[in-house]
């Protein structure tokens, strides 16, 4: 009995003891190449007055009709390298599903995804982009999943993206998607696992596909229901503030689209008292918006989350 109420004690203190804090999410830039890698400079240069703790990209690094070429990847790659404060990143499509189009160069979209993975994670370590790295934990399976504990605050990327989430073309794609969506899921368990272990007053998810394309009338592709109806179920029974952040769609959005039957709810079911009111939705503006949203931590406020756009000068 004591060993219990010392732990309880333990993780009330805690969750009390987690400080405010800020970081920066941003997504689908550069897009235009190579007329936006002078406007993304600029934005990571207002994004470095800010001091962030760090800051999360949440892919889609050019557009899906710009060339996958490796000196494309590089460039942002280096570009990466010019945030002051630590910067994660997570794939986006047009990075490698969506390269087969003809104005992406036609290449074989899982061997764009094998470089990908080359370039941006290999050799990384447990170490994050910029040029003061923040030491993450990465999961066995997809060494682009990412997760790290700030402030008690626990946050995770998952590699979740647009077009069906590579659910799609040939059978060696769909087998891609199923290996890949399994590690997934495991992963977004195993995050409010550890938030709960730790008795973290929220948990925040990153990853680049809209999940709620036309919300509230949603028709979740099928390859993204699983991811769907993982986060309603853990969110749930989590039941602090949880923050899903994602790109995509390019228009900021902040509200709540996700219900506790996720991607079951159907086409033409409306949100109303099904709400997870303990899950906000950012997704950063991008394509032509370029800017970033800086996300205020305060978990002393109800909601823990507060959102500011930022755009350059």
């Amino acid at each position: 009995m004591k060993k219990l109420l010392l732990t309880a004690a333990f993780a009330l203190l805690s969750a009390a003891s987690a400080a405010p804090f800020k970081f920066v999410a941003l997504g689908d830039t550069p897009y235009k190449l190579p007329d936006d890698y002078a406007r993304f400079e600029a934005l990571i240069g207002e994004v470095n007055k800010l001091k962030p703790a760090f800051t999360i990209h949440v892919g889609d690094i050019k557009s899906g009709s710009t060339p996958c070429s490796d000196e494309n990847f590089a460039k942002v790659k280096a570009e990466f390298g010019m945030f002051q404060g630590p910067l994660i990143y997570t794939p986006g499509d047009n990075e490698w599903t969506d390269c087969h189009r003809e104005k992406a160069g036609k290449f074989e979209p899982l061997e764009r995804l094998a470089k990908v993975r080359e370039m941006f994670f290999t050799g990384m370590g447990d170490q994050s982009f910029g040029q003061k790295p923040l030491t993450l934990e990465r999961q066995k399976e997809l060494v682009e999943n990412s997760r790290w504990t700030y402030q008690n605050v626990v946050f995770s990327t998952v590699h979740v993206v647009g077009s069906n989430n590579g659910m799609e073309r040939n059978g060696a794609s769909v087998a891609e998607y199923f290996s890949r969506n399994a590690a997934n899921v495991q992963w977004i368990k195993d995050t409010f696992a550890q938030a709960k272990a730790k008795n973290a007053p929220a948990v925040v998810v990153a990853f680049q596909a809209d999940l709620f394309y036309g919300a509230p009338f949603l028709n979740t592709e099928l390859g993204l229901r699983d991811t769907v109806n993982t986060l309603a179920a853990e969110a749930k029974a989590y039941g602090k503030p949880v923050l899903l952040i994602h790109g995509d769609s390019h228009v900021l959005i902040i509200d709540r689209p996700l219900t506790e039957a996720g991607a079951n709810a159907g086409l033409g079911q409306t949100i109303g008292s099904a709400t997870l009111k303990n899950v906000t939705r950012l997704q950063v503006m991008g394509e032509s918006d370029v800017g970033a949203v800086e996300v205020t931590v305060d978990p002393a406020t109800p909601g823990v989350f507060g959102f500011r756009p930022v755009y350059t000068r």
